[in-house]
């Protein structure tokens, strides 16, 4: 039997979303933060990607495990994916309370894994309950809020940090070896942020109980032996990808381009600004955190304006649009040498960032079944992070043999990978749920 969900009002779709300013600060700080603090420790410039693996490998193990157990979990007092954001949460701030102390190279990354486990145990239940709440009509609000608050939480754990170098880096001298102090305190607001804001939508939003029959389903899983209890998200896994609809691939081949070129920005944005400004390390990851900073702050002005025009002209050639105007932005940026001129193309890359973090998910929960709805956003992570880990695998040679050790080539490098992903992106037409699995 069907269930029609009621439809919530701005600020309830607004307070179950808070959790995702939490998880968003600590990706924002993985983005700006920990690639210089693995310069700070003494890691070379074409090892920066395969030390960046543990967030491809962990997205990739946790996600849609943790999508398969939640969708057979559920608790009259904690709910269904409630748990999950909670376990995460804790661990994360843990995670962020360390980081800036690492004394060696080799704490650092074991933290980064860490940090990377907790995160994606909160995000991927996070994804799946937009999907849970929501009637389809609100779906496209529920998933750009998200995106808002992405813009958000990366906007502060950025701002936070071009801030602190502001009020305490100063002048002083860069020692080979150590992280600056000025860095610890956006670590510190972070590990606060995981778990507050978690808390807040976990006691602010109630979760709707599960069908009868899926209530069936989850008890009968219950009562299996421990074994095949173990094995079952496992095969849930498997079932679905076997399963699942043919949009779903499309999706990945747009993913498949975009998301390694995201990962690409990201780990070479402060190499960029020592090459083509002239800038210390904590110079250039200052620049770079100024960089993220205009473009969260662009992705949480139009985050919401994109639901209309998303409705109006259809997700795809909204999103299509994006990706280029993306790839535009980043072949334009190793030719500015000006640090207040290199933020104008972040305009571009803001609109991108807002695009690329609800409409895709708007498009994939309108196709995949409800009681597989957790599963599938896991798949779908895997989507992302499979071609974060052929990255961290591939682009440290290409860097080194290829690129010339050069950074400005990585960059029109990633630029082209999303101008192919846009032209990808506009075979994207959404089904009906009853003919996805056929188109």
């Amino acid at each position: 039997m069907k269930f029609n969900k009621p439809s919530l009002s701005f600020w309830q779709i607004f307070n179950m979303n808070v959790g995702f300013l939490g998880i968003q600060y600590s990706f924002g700080l993985q983005q700006t933060a920990i690639n210089p603090i693995f310069l700070y420790l003494g890691a070379p410039e074409d090892m920066l990607p395969i030390l960046n693996i543990a967030g491809p490998v962990t997205g990739l193990i946790v996600q849609p495990i943790i999508g398969a157990i939640s969708d057979k979990t559920w608790s009259e007092r904690w709910g269904r994916r409630k748990p999950f954001f909670l376990i995460g949460a804790i661990l994360g701030s843990l995670c962020l309370f360390a980081f800036p102390t690492s004394p060696v190279l080799w704490f650092a990354v074991g933290l980064l894994w860490i940090l990377d486990v907790g995160n994606n145990m909160a995000m991927e239940p996070y994804r799946a309950f937009v999907g849970d709440k929501l009637p389809e009509k609100q779906l496209s609000l529920g998933y750009q809020m998200q995106s808002l608050f992405v813009g958000a939480g990366i906007l502060l754990a950025n701002g936070s940090i071009v801030l602190f170098q502001y009020l305490f880096g100063g002048e002083s001298v860069e020692v080979a070896g150590t992280i600056p102090t000025w860095l610890y305190y956006s670590f510190y607001i972070g590990a606060i942020l995981s778990i507050t804001t978690i808390l807040y939508s976990v006691l602010k939003t109630p979760e709707i109980p599960p069908s009868s029959e899926e209530l069936t389903a989850i008890n009968n899983a219950k009562a299996k032996p421990l074994t095949e209890r173990i094995a079952l998200p496992f095969k849930e896994i498997r079932e679905s990808i076997q399963k699942m609809p043919k949009f779903m691939w499309r999706v990945g081949a747009v993913y498949l381009f975009q998301w390694y070129a995201l990962f690409i920005y990201w780990q070479y944005t402060t190499p960029l600004f020592k090459l083509t400004m002239g800038y210390s390390t904590g110079e250039a990851a200052s620049q770079s955190a100024q960089m993220s900073l205009t473009y969260n702050i662009v992705t949480m002005v139009v985050a919401l304006a994109l639901v209309p025009l998303t409705l109006k002209f259809g997700g795809k050639k909204i999103y299509a649009l994006s990706l280029f105007g993306t790839a535009i932005s980043l072949f334009s940026i190793p030719y500015i040498t000006d640090p207040i001129m290199v933020l104008v193309p972040m305009v571009l890359f803001g609109i991108g960032w807002a695009a690329m973090m609800g409409i895709p998910y708007t498009m994939v929960s309108k196709v995949v079944p409800q009681e597989r709805r957790g599963v599938y956003m896991g798949i779908l992570n895997m989507m992302i992070v499979i071609p974060m880990g052929v990255e961290t695998l591939t682009f440290g040679p290409i860097y080194k043999y290829l690129l010339d050790n050069n950074a400005i080539n990585a960059m029109l490098f990633a630029g082209a990978f999303f101008a192919i992903s846009g032209f990808l992106a506009l075979r994207l037409n959404v089904p009906n749920k009853e003919r996805a699995s056929e188109l």
